[in-house]
């Protein structure tokens, strides 16, 4: 199953990228997560950090080179529940790249309030490195 957690690109450039999700109370992995207390789970916030990350980084890369994917995570960071209703707006910035291809990405993941105002605590932050996709 395959879930894609950015709902529209906000800013983008070089060194940058702004994305939103936006969390809805009929999004099946929130049935069960938690039972009358439905959050955006913890691995799905990490995954729209990822995939913007891989929006930011790819937009450099060749088309014909493999594809990105998570290479490893640091100082990841929670700090607090994403509630549907709100929104996920994920940035992403370009760290260094390495030899073979992989590339350092800080993300971090701010919410947007039903009413539109951003919450001053954030979602989560962490560093990713982006690797290409290892065959054989």
């Amino acid at each position: 199953m395959h879930f894609d957690l950015v709902d529209a690109v906000l800013e983008q450039t070089d060194d940058a990228i702004v994305t939103i999700k936006h969390v809805s109370g009929a999004e099946e992995y929130l049935q069960d997560h938690f039972a009358g207390f439905p959050v955006l789970p913890g691995v799905m916030m990490l995954e729209a950090m990822v995939q913007a990350g891989r929006r930011l980084a790819e937009a450099m890369r060749d088309p014909a080179d493999p594809p990105l994917v998570l290479g490893s995570v640091r100082g990841l960071k929670y700090g607090r529940f994403v509630p549907p209703g709100c929104s996920l707006v994920v940035r992403a910035e370009r760290g260094g790249s390495s030899d073979d291809g992989s590339v350092e990405i800080r993300a971090t993941a701010g919410v947007r309030e039903a009413d539109g105002s951003m919450s001053e605590q954030k979602a989560a932050s962490g560093r990713l490195v982006l690797r290409a996709v290892r065959t054989g």
